[in-house]
């Protein structure tokens, strides 16, 4: 047992420059991007392999995310956290600036990834923190469709006629199961949870090459596999924007509420056996805790310990948070 107390858990960002990446990261989100203009994603809290978070501040400065998960075990996670996934974190938490169109991709479910992979695979959901006017994404088919259609049509040049496009503004929410072909568009800004993967299928990039006149690898082939072909009436989550607390997102690997509040609120976590994720997407104010405080602000991803049953969040601006647990 370590004599240092947990506490409220900040972490560096793990930056990430990409072809479709810009510069809100830093500008919106103060992150250290530099003179970066194409920074397309900060990870924020991750047990990816090579890509391990370090705790920013405290006492526990400079200790890796595993090294904490290995010393304090269902104390920082939770006890069926820990139980099922060890020193594995289960999920990768993210922000996303597409300055440009990402690739249309796939994701494996798990049973796609641990045969070909050795890794979970990658359902995931996003929240549009900021949307420029006329964006747009894509999430699954328009219509049913199969993997003979798919292909023909994939062949002939034609994919996005079959693709499912919407029209985004500030604070849509988008669930992606894995096999949900989808992409980004040009103009988001996007907080995303997901599972502790980075497994993408690229299938189509719009024809793009870097600064060598090189294109990204496609992985045609291993998409077909984890493709879903089914039509789905909605892709955008349906929620009350006006609640003060309300959940937006559930599945078997994590829930995400959403917190909007303008006064202090409590939280009481003691039914909960997993640690919590507050990502703040607005505002700023003060985490209270038995033992102390930490800030929040506009960019923060906190990790409340599952130690930690109680908080009280004192908001010194309209905040919005997202609240994020493991099932």
């Amino acid at each position: 047992m370590s004599s240092i107390e947990l506490y409220p858990l900040k972490f560096d960002p793990i930056l990430k420059e990409k072809i479709w990446g810009g510069t809100k990261l830093g500008t919106v989100l103060d992150k250290p991007t530099g003179d970066s203009e194409n920074m397309g994603e900060s990870w924020e809290i991750s047990g990816v392999e090579g890509n391990i978070s370090v705790v920013s501040e405290g006492d526990l400065k400079g200790r890796t995310l595993v090294e904490l998960i290995n010393e304090y075990k269902g104390e920082l996670i939770g006890e069926h956290v820990y139980e099922k996934f060890g020193d594995k974190f289960p999920l990768l938490i993210k922000f996303i600036d597409a300055n440009d169109d990402l690739s249309i991709q796939v994701h494996p479910d798990d049973e796609l990834a641990q045969k070909r992979h050795n890794s979970f695979g990658k359902t995931e959901m996003w929240y549009v923190v900021d949307a420029e006017e006329g964006a747009t994404l894509i999430s699954g088919f328009k219509k049913q469709t199969n993997k003979e259609e798919y292909l023909r049509i994939f062949e002939e040049g034609n994919l996005t006629d079959i693709l499912n496009s919407e029209d985004v503004v500030n604070d849509d929410v988008f669930f992606l199961p894995a096999g949900r072909v989808h992409t980004i568009g040009k103009g988001l800004l996007i907080a995303e949870i997901q599972q502790t993967s980075d497994i993408t299928y690229r299938i189509y990039d719009f024809d793009r090459v870097d600064k060598n006149g090189v294109g990204r690898e496609l992985h045609v082939e291993e998409a077909v596999d984890a493709i879903d072909y089914s039509f789905y009436e909605n892709y955008k989550t349906s929620y009350d924007r006006s609640a003060k607390i309300d959940e937006i997102g559930r599945c078997q690997y994590f829930v995400t509420n959403r917190l909007l509040t303008d006064e202090l609120i409590e939280r009481d976590y003691s039914d909960i056996d997993s640690c919590i994720i507050l990502m703040c997407l607005q505002g700023s104010g003060t985490i209270d805790f038995d033992g102390g405080s930490v800030t929040y602000e506009l960019g923060d991803s906190i990790l409340i310990p599952n130690s930690i049953k109680n908080i009280s969040i004192d908001p010194s601006s309209n905040s919005k948070l997202l609240e994020v647990k493991i099932p």
